[in-house]
């Protein structure tokens, strides 16, 4: 008590001033005048500016929770889409006629079930001959060799290597293997990387006669581990190739494979079965 008395008389004059000044500004905070209005006006400015930044800083904080629930809502969405895809009629080539099954009306064929699951990047590799990427899923949660591995804007790779809760997957940034594809037009060929830059893809087998023009599209095929649809780059341009006279397309790659953090694993829930019956063909012949 007796120090807060000798504070009290040493600031005496300050705090007589500052508690006059507070009396002063709410007296004419209170009243209509101009100078209450702009007084007002001063505080709601700089409350503003302090709810501005305390939201700014809940909201940084608040970034993972936004993007794991925008990746789920991702996967929800993938998998709707994937449910619809089909053909609406089946059509013998002499009658032209609609297929029922199951005493069902609707004519809808599902030709393949996808299953999507969100990962994330914990190892990412862009610039040996044949790069790895390590997510924090594994058998535990679902995973299997062969899924195929998308990101939200194109194709990633392929899982080869699992273990209880991580996998590996062979990105397309690799020497090792060549990937279906598909112009716009349906024209197909290979996709292949170039060994160096993980930004840039190739696609040969591309006919000279056929018009290509930069920006154009290039898609996964049916032939391939994913689903057919999936963006693998766009155009970016074009030479020949004297030797066969045939096209080369270099493409920019959908994904940013330097900036890889999420992506989606694709169970393709007929793939075993598929796989199964082409290994059985090969060992007939």
């Amino acid at each position: 008590m007796r120090n807060f008395i000798l504070f009290v008389r040493r600031f005496f004059n300050l705090i007589l001033f500052l508690t006059l000044e507070i009396i002063c500004f709410v007296l004419i905070a209170r009243t209509n005048t101009l100078q209450g209005n702009a007084l007002l006006s001063s505080a709601n400015t700089i409350a503003g500016i302090v709810y501005q930044k305390r939201e700014d800083v809940v909201y940084y904080f608040g970034l993972k929770r936004m993007n794991d629930s925008l990746i789920n809502e991702n996967i929800r969405l993938r998998i709707a889409l994937a449910q619809t895809q089909g053909v609406d009629t089946l059509k013998d080539s002499s009658v032209q006629r609609k297929i029922t099954l199951d005493n069902d009306t609707t004519h809808i064929v599902r030709f393949a079930n996808y299953v999507y699951r969100n990962a994330r990047v914990v190892n990412n590799s862009v610039t040996s001959e044949n790069n790895y990427i390590t997510i924090n899923r594994g058998s535990n949660q679902g995973i299997k060799r062969h899924m195929a591995v998308i990101s939200s804007t194109g194709v990633v790779g392929e899982v080869i290597n699992v273990s209880n809760n991580f996998a590996s997957i062979l990105s397309v940034l690799n020497v090792k293997r060549k990937l279906s594809a598909r112009l716009k037009d349906g024209t197909m060929g290979s996709v292949m990387w170039d060994d160096g830059k993980p930004d840039v893809l190739i696609l040969e087998d591309i006919p000279k006669e056929l018009k290509v023009y930069r920006g154009d599209s290039v898609f996964t095929t049916s032939y391939s581990f994913f689903p057919p649809g999936i963006l693998i780059g766009t155009v970016d341009r074009m030479r020949i190739n004297k030797k066969n006279n045939i096209q080369v397309l270099y493409l920019k790659s959908a994904t940013n494979f330097r900036n890889l953090q999420y992506v989606y694993v694709i169970e393709n829930t007929l793939l075993d079965e598929r796989r199964e019956l082409q290994d059985s063909t090969k060992k007939a012949k």
